[in-house]
Parts: structure tokens; sequence; C-alpha cells
């Protein structure tokens, strides 16, 4: 059975208690990854060379989108319009806040806190041929950075939630001045065997505090 704190981030994380229902299992037990997303990020900047925000694309593995639509009306069966699925976005982006969207951002090299204002433009869609769903949200800055150098993590510190960037287009500048130049950095597992991250770092979710990290996805922008 899943520890309490494991219970817990089921039951806040996107509010889909019923994901319960699948983890509640001798497999789900030990501390690995139960949710899985791909993403796509773009950083917005503003006329004058600032950064704005950042812009995400979560779409979640089919198993978790299977269970987050279950029960939810839809006036054609097996899809789901924007409308539709919007009490749900709400839910979802409000759960976040907890976890602070798991969107970290280092500015010239000093980690920041509390930059981000709460979502904006935030909305679920759902693909019926490869059923799954998309989050798509804004996390505006509070106040617009002007850098040499931004870098934005995405990742959940503990590894609950596998993050992984799309393979195509993985990240995007809109509107960036053209002196300025984006990097992705995946994360590199290769010092972390699979068999020793399910069989020994994960075996609690205990464990599990602070490892996220060293699987974090990373998008830098450097700028003149």
């Amino acid at each position: 059975m899943l520890d309490p704190r494991s219970r817990h981030r089921i039951q806040c994380l996107l509010s889909l208690v019923i994901i319960v229902c699948v983890c509640l299992t001798a497999a789900a037990a030990r501390a690995h990854p139960h949710v899985w997303v791909t993403m796509k990020t773009e950083l917005i900047y503003a006329p004058d060379g600032s950064v704005t925000g950042v812009r995400h694309a979560w779409a979640f593995d089919d198993m978790f989108s299977a269970f987050a639509t279950q029960g939810l009306e839809a006036k054609t069966p097996g899809q789901f319009t924007r409308a539709e699925l919007q009490p749900l976005a709400q839910v979802n982006v409000d759960s976040l806040k907890e976890y602070d969207y798991f969107t970290r951002a280092i500015i010239d090299g000093k980690r920041q806190k509390g930059v981000f204002s709460d979502p904006v433009d935030y909305w679920l869609d759902y693909d019926p041929k490869e059923t799954v769903l998309t989050l798509h949200f804004t996390l505006p800055f509070k106040n617009p950075m002007n850098a040499k150098l931004i870098t934005i993590e995405i990742y959940d510190p503990e590894f609950f939630i596998d993050f992984g960037f799309a393979e195509n287009i993985p990240a995007t500048l809109v509107g960036a001045p053209a002196q300025c130049k984006l990097t992705v950095e995946k994360p590199n597992d290769a010092n972390f065997p699979a068999t020793q991250r399910l069989d020994k770092s994960f075996m609690t979710s205990e464990a599990n505090i602070g490892m996220g990290i060293k699987f974090a996805n990373k998008i830098s922008v450097t700028c003149p």
C-alpha cells in the first residue's frame, strides 16, 4: 500500500483522487514515478527584451489521462471539449500552486523564489486518438526579467512525476531579441541505474525528497 505521503500527493496533485486506485498495488508501493509528463515550454519576451513569462504544455501519460477523465460528462463520448475540461483545469492549476508549479528560475546564476504570479491562460485539451490530456498554462513573472543568463528548471523534487521534454521542439523563445541563444538540457541519469533508482534510492517516498533535482530539465537563455 502507498504510504500516507504518497497518498496525499495523489489526492492533491492535479486533484485527481481517482489515481489512488491505480497506485494501490505492490509495484506502486515503491516510490518511483507514478505520473509521466511530456512537455513543451516557451519563454515569452516583451518588446524591450525582458522575459515576461513561461508558457507550458504538459501532456500526461495515457493511463493518468484515462483516470483523470473517468466520470466526466462529455457531449460526444470519448471526446472532451475545452469547456467541458475547464473545471478540471481550474482545480489543476490551483493544486499545482502547492508545488510551485514544478518550475524554478535561476537569474544570472542566482536561484530565485516567488518570482512567478498565479497562472493565466490555462486550459486542458484532450487528444482522442492518443487518449492523452494536455495542460496548457502560462506563469507570468511578477516583474519582467532582464538578464544575461536565465535558466528555467522543471522537475518534481520527490520524483513522483517524471517530466521529460518532447523530442520535437521541446522549447522555444517567443519575441526574444535575435541575439539570445537557447539551449535545452535533458536529465542525464547515466549515474543512476534503473535498478538502483527503484530498488535502493526510492524504497520510500521519504527517500525521494530532494532526488528529483537530479532529473531536472533545464532551459537556458543567454543574451548579450
